[in-house]
């Protein structure tokens, strides 16, 4: 089969490798969609801890069943499915608390290669976080459920009533992810503060009530003025920059919510104002990852298309032209790209 490997920071090769068996109570699919991402990016950009190159890499995707190992009985050779890339063990520790996010195997075992003609699926994914795909539903749309997932994860931390005012700080692909699922949770004041005029168009298209241009030395006025002068009762962070997390908490009023969904780079740190924290009573939370609840959840927002999700996929790219693909997500013009085998 044709797959894209990632041989070091910037540089992707195709190559032909072998079609993947499966192994007892696992399966291989047939990618007809596989989606872009910030992860991805970053690897192909400068490296990542979890992608030790030379590899296939790539982790959000939808498709069709092509094989089917022993043992399988709930999906057959020919089914359209949509999957996640983990799941988690359900014996450690972690997980006997209900919190699989954190299982001490989930992200050892992850999956990766869906740049790629055909992936191999381990049959604790298959059993946990494998679902058939409906007909209605594009395959485009379908390979959303692994971010879309995570996303969810982190509202459930912090159920999100519909008369808040949330401020989410960026407007990248999960950026709106998050505004698409506040939206169909019935919240009308969702504020996201970014920079480029497509992707501020974007967030408008699936739910944003007011789009910012990101001056990080007006936003708190600016904020004040749109909620009464309280502040916004939830921040959600997904620029994954320590200055912004620092700027996050100067945005939520007394007793609201700042989520750091953003991942900072490995080995910094930030200043945080312990006086407001305290004596405001500001939460803040840092999900990570999904759980299989987030999974079925995220699938039934798809499912129910009460936003139109295909708005976050900017264009289609062949297989053979991810390198140009990650090249225009790295300028920022763009939300998501499918990559088509």
């Amino acid at each position: 089969m044709r797959a894209n490997v990632l041989l070091e920071p910037g540089a992707i090769e195709m190559q032909r490798v072998p079609v993947p068996d499966p192994e007892p109570g696992g399966v291989v699919v047939k990618v007809l969609t596989a989606l872009t991402c910030g992860t991805d990016l970053k690897a192909f950009l400068r490296g990542h801890p979890k992608f030790p190159t030379p590899t296939l890499f790539g982790h959000e995707f939808a498709g069709v069943i092509a094989k089917v190992g022993a043992g399988v009985t709930r999906f057959r050779e020919g089914d359209a499915v949509m999957s996640t890339h983990s799941a988690p063990c359900g014996a450690c520790y972690y997980c006997r608390r209900g919190q699989e996010n954190l299982c001490d195997t989930i992200m050892p075992t992850m999956v990766l290669g869906a740049y790629a003609e055909y992936i191999r699926i381990p049959e604790r994914i298959v059993r946990q976080n494998m679902y058939p795909k409906p007909e209605a539903l594009p395959y485009r749309e379908a390979a959303l459920m692994e971010p879309l997932a995570c996303v969810v994860h982190g509202l459930e931390q912090v159920p999100a009533r519909e008369d808040d005012a949330v401020v989410i700080l960026g407007n990248g692909a999960i950026a709106l992810l998050h505004v698409a699922a506040l939206r169909t949770r019935g919240v009308a004041t969702i504020i996201v503060a970014g920079r480029r005029a497509y992707r501020q168009r974007v967030a408008r298209a699936v739910g944003a009530s007011h789009t910012l241009d990101f001056e990080a030395e007006t936003l708190p006025a600016r904020i004040r003025d749109l909620t009464d002068g309280r502040g916004a009762d939830l921040v959600i962070e997904c620029t994954g920059q320590p200055h912004i997390w620092e700027l996050s908490v100067q945005l939520a009023r007394r007793g609201g919510t700042v989520i750091f969904f953003g991942g900072c780079k490995r080995g910094t740190t930030i200043t945080l104002d312990t006086e407001r924290i305290h004596y405001d009573e500001i939460a803040l939370r840092s999900p990570f990852h999904m759980t299989p609840r987030a999974v079925r959840q995220a699938r039934q927002m798809l499912l129910e298309r009460r936003v139109d999700w295909g708005q976050l996929i900017t264009a289609d790219y062949p297989l053979e032209r991810l390198g140009d693909a990650l090249d225009q997500l790295q300028r920022g013009d763009c939300i998501k790209f499918a990559i088509l085998p």
